[in-house]
């Protein structure tokens, strides 16, 4: 369904009177909104403990909310300069939580922290829940000695690694190699720092949550269980696969039994108080294809990688099973025993967010997204049916049930596919996809592994071959289950699934409407969006803006099979058709039911300098105009009242970062927010250098001017201190109370 600003407004409810080309902005009102125009206004609000206000920050490019003329706009953003803090309204101040290398029970907060939720115990107390999705190479060989306070072989091993192309395959090497004890060492830290935290927290009376350093602190590393017994369990069909003796590919002799967990992205929590934790980017680790019969290939398909910008592979040297990496991890963090479980009924794939239905008398609905150029939406449903939405016991419902896959109709209708080894060879056809690339399980079973289409006559070729899903796999019945489960992203190519763009978060709404955001339309590698679905506002194809959608199931019914979808926000330029913002990533809802969300935009793109929009004479792609919306920002967008349908910019990052998992007090006093790889592509600033860069940009109307950008090169944050190392962090984010 494409929907330009005009069907947007009208699917809103409201019209271009009281919305985007209103002439006046109402005041903003949202359980967590402070602010207003003056301090004195600032303070009543407080002082009375009612839902406040908040103005919303200036972006690098003119957005229609602020009701500017052409000339006043040019004038407003002639020039521009970014800095390297958490840019917030007039009235609120931040406090760090913690940050990479504070010490967290027997070990250190990690590096690159997404995901967050608070699981309050008492008023003003809980525990704080941290995914560490990865770590930025560079930066973190770069800064690891001064933060860390001890020193890792990174010179001698990367020159060895000069000589191979970056690449190691540090399995093969025999124990007693002391460059495999190099390697070791390297691997161990970098995998210490992914994974899951738990730190406990309680609110002063001041209003500032600080740690309490209980004993339930702990973390749950990328090698938990190597060394310390705490391996993760697993439920599900998946572990007939992982205790299979007989196996076609790679046994890490462990059975069910799993080393750790690392990629951990977004997540989401139940409403019974645990944690599920996201495994995203596991290919960057170890190998992501399989065997026909579900088991891993061999840890040397994914060597240990050491060049300039990168440090991965980090599973080869320690023999990982690429096929126990990709799943949900879900944890209790009020039990100090708990070191994680991974459901393997939710599927394995690039799992990004996660998001509960849980109704009494219903079953357990599981949204979830494949964070991935052409990734699939997925939804577990469960066999037995809640009686009490808070009960603990409830974690069980996700140990049977059945994985669905999302089909998107352009008329706005949807269907779920059931994926079983029953379910029809079906496969997307790359003309299908933008970008045209379509990738499936390898014809040839014995060799396994995955294979590329670019072309529809395969996939008849392909159809001949293959009857159902049961048919690319072996084993048992339900042995093929477990695989197709391992196997679920590309299974579901196979069974003709949409292909999306880049599902980044799930999110239900109180009255059980599931938001998604589709960070990224423009097509990679790995494969691109449906073409008749993931267009822009004016139909363009290979959009990078991004959108955010919602879906109502049939009846609304968490098990139901069909379901109806529209477009609640697109992202880029107001003159466009768009919002104002880029690449939307997680969401959050507050207590009225109205929107959060925080933009993705990769670091790459950060501020790079546009001086044409037009090169060959063509115009330049979406993509490559990312560079004008600055650094990564924080929006609140309301779903109800005079201000329906605007989106309006609460904060902006520091310097390279992505601002990750907003997550709101139960009060909504307190905005926890993780502010993701600071300083990734310059690294630590250096002297407090900047430089000046040109941007072309457009007034809210079309009109064209230019722009002067200041913008720092690296970050000092958090400490801002000069030639500080940045270090990733978890900020609170609070109103000043005077």
């Amino acid at each position: 369904m494409v929907m330009n600003r005009r069907n947007l407004l009208k699917f809103l409810g409201v019209t271009t009177g009281t919305a985007l080309l209103s002439q006046g902005t109402k005041a903003l009102s949202s359980s967590f909104m402070v602010g207003g125009n003056s301090k004195e206004q600032v303070n009543k609000i407080i002082q009375a403990g009612q839902s406040f206000q908040f103005t919303p920050v200036k972006t690098p490019i003119p957005l229609t909310i602020e009701n500017l003329s052409n000339e006043q706009q040019k004038l407003t953003y002639k020039t521009y300069e970014v800095i390297d803090d958490v840019v917030l309204p007039e009235g609120f101040t931040y406090d760090v939580i913690a940050q990479w290398g504070d010490r967290v029970g027997d070990s250190r907060f990690g590096y690159n922290n997404d995901y967050l939720s608070l699981v309050e115990t008492k008023p003003n107390e809980g525990f704080l829940t941290i995914n560490f999705e990865y770590i930025s190479g560079k930066t973190w060989r770069e800064t690891y000695e001064k933060v860390i306070g001890k020193s890792l072989p990174f010179e001698a091993v990367k020159a060895i690694a000069d000589e191979n192309q970056g690449k190691i395959n540090a399995f093969a090497l025999p124990k007693t190699d002391p460059l495999k004890a190099k390697i070791e060492a390297i691997a161990k830290e970098a995998l210490i720092d992914q994974g899951i935290g738990v730190i406990s927290l309680k609110k002063n009376a001041q209003g500032q949550w600080q740690r309490t350093y209980s004993e339930a602190d702990r973390r749950i590393t990328g090698i938990s269980g190597l060394e310390d017994g705490h391996y993760l369990k697993a439920t599900g069909p998946a572990i007939k696969i992982f205790e299979k003796e007989e196996k076609l590919g790679y046994d890490d002799g462990l059975g069910s039994k799993i080393i750790g967990t690392f990629q951990n992205c977004a997540g989401g929590t139940t409403p019974w108080g645990t944690v599920l934790s996201a495994e995203e980017n596991i290919q960057d680790q170890v190998p992501e294809p399989l065997m026909a019969d579900g088991s891993s290939l061999d840890p040397s398909v994914t060597p240990f990688l050491m060049n300039e910008q990168d440090l991965d592979g980090r599973g080869n040297v320690f023999g990982l099973a690429g096929n126990k990496y990709g799943w949900m991890v879900e944890v209790d963090p009020t039990d100090k025993n708990d070191y994680g479980t991974k459901h393997t009924w939710l599927g394995r794939y690039r799992h990004e967010a996660v998001a509960f239905r849980a109704e009494t008398g219903k079953k357990l609905a599981v949204y979830s997204g494949c964070d991935r150029r052409g990734g699939h939406l997925y939804k577990f449903v469960s066999d037995k049916t809640i009686v009490d939405p808070k009960d603990k016991n409830n974690s069980c419902c996700m140990e049977s049930g059945m994985l669905h896959g999302a089909v998107f109709n352009p008329d706005g209708t949807g269907k779920w596919v059931r994926l079983t080894p029953e379910t029809p060879i079906n496969p997307v056809l790359p003309s299908k996809v933008q970008g045209g690339l379509v990738t499936l399980p390898h014809s040839d079973r014995a060799i396994g592994g995955i294979m590329q289409v670019k072309e529809d006559q395969a996939i008849a070729t392909y159809q001949a071959k293959f009857k159902t899903l049961g048919d690319l796999y072996r084993g048992t019945y339900e042995e093929k289950q477990g695989a197709i489960l391992i196997d679920a992203h590309f299974a579901a190519n196979a069974a003709g699934i949409t292909c999306t763009a880049r599902p980044e978060d799930t999110e239900i709404r109180q009255d059980g409407t599931l938001y998604v955001t589709f960070t990224s339309g423009t097509p990679g590698g790995d494969g691109g969006p449906d073409k008749g679905v993931f267009r822009g506002p004016n139909g363009e194809m290979n959009y990078e803006y991004g959108w955010i959608i919602k879906i109502r199931e049939d009846s609304n019914d968490p098990a139901a099979t069909t379901f109806r979808w529209d477009i609640l926000a697109t992202g880029g330029e107001p003159t466009s058709g768009g919002m104002g913002f880029s690449n939307p990533d997680n969401l959050m809802f507050d207590r009225k039911g109205d929107l959060w969300m925080v933009t993705d935009m990769s670091t790459s793109g950060h501020n790079k300098e546009i001086k044409d929009r037009v090169k060959d004479g063509e115009p330049i792609s979406t993509k490559s105009l990312v560079g004008i919306f600055g650094n990564n920002t924080l929006w609140y967008l309301p779903l109800q009242g005079n201000n329906k349908g605007m989106a309006f910019p609460f904060a902006i990052g520091p310097m390279e970062v992505e601002m990750t998992g907003p997550w709101l007090s139960e009060d909504e006093q307190t905005l926890f927010l993780a502010v993701q790889h600071p300083g990734e592509a310059y690294g630590t600033r250096q002297n407090m250098a900047s430089e000046k860069r040109e941007f072309s940009i457009l007034t809210t109307s079309g009109e064209a001017f230019m722009q002067t950008r200041t913008v720092p090169l690296g970050s000092n944050w958090p400490s801002k201190q000069v030639n500080d190392a940045p270090r990733p962090a978890v900020i609170a984010v609070r109103p000043i109370k005077e």
